[in-house]
């Protein structure tokens, strides 16, 4: 990963009966911005080093910091840098998609620690629920009983209202209503009982992106994840903005117009499952698209048309809703070769840079840096991020 500049979550409070938010501060700037000496966090966080160095001690002693080499050659006694303990916390990330769900179990920092794959013709709740139990089972058994003991949680993403796509997903209608009424907390609490987290797959993309990858550079941004169905994220105040039914970022169904004139919504022009209904009927395997590691070099011209047509509405897409909110950047990603994403993010800014911007500062258009497994690593980061680290929502930002 290239270096980024990275931008801090905001400022902290000495109060005794505040220690919980100062150490959820404390443990997110060090997500963050890696290994820090604590009169490096002080400064960060506005805590004062006293508070720093109890809390930093009080974190140590419950596993989730480790502590670095000395850093020597300043005036003064050497500095000891402290940082997140890869094995302080794990998490379950389950990503459930068209043609197929990922598993992930990742440690405190977002590394993969065991991935598992299910492959099907549509999503159905009783073959995922199984596949999650017998793999986390495996998961169980491969990690320490310590290990084990601090894992957070379960997280799952899956596309808002699943059981409405029935057509583009080509399953029979009746048989996906039965994600409508499904309860996954209820359903797992029959084999585990960590808590459960359920999101939309997009958001946890963007969550993904935010936490590990270039988002870390921007305070506000937009968030477009290219999958079967392209969906989306608000980054606000350095927080992923979930909104009133944690349905915020659904540019999926942004209106846009088709070549035919009549209005159609952005899932119906810049998705995958487009590509996979063209090359199908040029008689390639769409397969191929799932299949890794991914290697798109023979599709030719129906690859160049569809990142096309898809940068094109995504920089509608872009367009629209800077004019919304004044976001600075606009982060893509997708379940795509990183080379195509850097074709498609440099003809969507191409494509933005031919609208009409008067009244609106133009954001930056930058690639994603997750890539394919960024919802289930989103997914799985939920859990983690909820029992350790700062919403900033409600919070000054820097």
């Amino acid at each position: 990963m290239t270096e980024i500049d990275v931008r801090d979550p905001g400022t902290g409070r000495n109060q005794h009966t505040l220690r919980d938010h100062n150490e959820r501060l404390i443990l997110t700037t060090l997500l963050r911005n890696g290994a820090s000496a604590g009169s490096d966090i002080a400064r960060r966080t506005g805590l004062s080093p006293q508070t720093v160095s109890v809390i930093l001690r009080g974190l140590e002693q419950d596993g989730l910091l480790t502590r670095g080499s000395p850093q020597r050659g300043r005036v003064g006694k050497p500095s000891i840098p402290m940082d997140l303990a890869p094995q302080g916390a794990y998490a379950v990330g389950l990503k459930i998609g068209r043609r197929s769900a990922d598993l992930v179990l990742t440690d405190m920092i977002g590394r993969l620690v065991a991935e598992r794959n299910l492959t099907y013709r549509y999503p159905l709740p009783a073959a995922i629920l199984s596949f999650l139990r017998d793999e986390m089972a495996a998961f169980s058994v491969a990690l320490t009983p310590a290990a084990a003991d601090r894992i957070a949680g379960i997280g799952i993403a899956m596309p808002y209202e699943i059981w409405n796509w029935h057509d583009i997903i080509g399953a029979p209608a009746d048989t996906m209503q039965t994600w409508k009424s499904f309860d996954f907390t209820a359903a797992i609490a029959d084999f585990s009982t960590l808590p459960v987290f359920v999101e939309n797959d997009a958001t946890a993309a963007s969550r993904a992106e935010h936490i590990y990858g270039v988002g870390r550079s921007w305070r506000d941004y937009a968030y477009f994840f290219v999958g079967s169905f392209v969906g989306g994220g608000v980054i606000l105040n350095h927080s992923v903005f979930e909104g009133r039914s944690g349905n915020a970022g659904a540019f999926g169904s942004l209106p846009m117009r088709g070549p035919d004139g009549h209005d159609i919504q952005l899932i119906d022009a810049a998705s995958l499952h487009l590509l996979e209904t063209a090359l199908v009927k040029a008689g390639h395997d769409p397969s191929v698209l799932w299949t890794l590691p991914q290697d798109w070099s023979q599709f030719g011209p129906i690859l160049d048309d569809w990142i096309a047509v898809t940068a094109e509405h995504l920089a509608l897409a872009s367009l629209t809703v800077c004019s919304v909110i004044d976001f600075e950047a606009i982060v893509i990603d997708g379940g795509f070769p990183a080379d195509v994403r850097s074709r498609l993010v440099a003809q969507t800014a191409a494509c933005l840079a031919g609208l009409d911007l008067r009244g609106l500062a133009a954001p930056a258009i930058v690639a994603g840096s997750i890539g394919p497994n960024a919802r289930a690593l989103g997914a799985a980061s939920t859990p983690i991020l909820s029992q350790y680290f700062l919403n900033t929502h409600g919070e000054t930002g820097s």
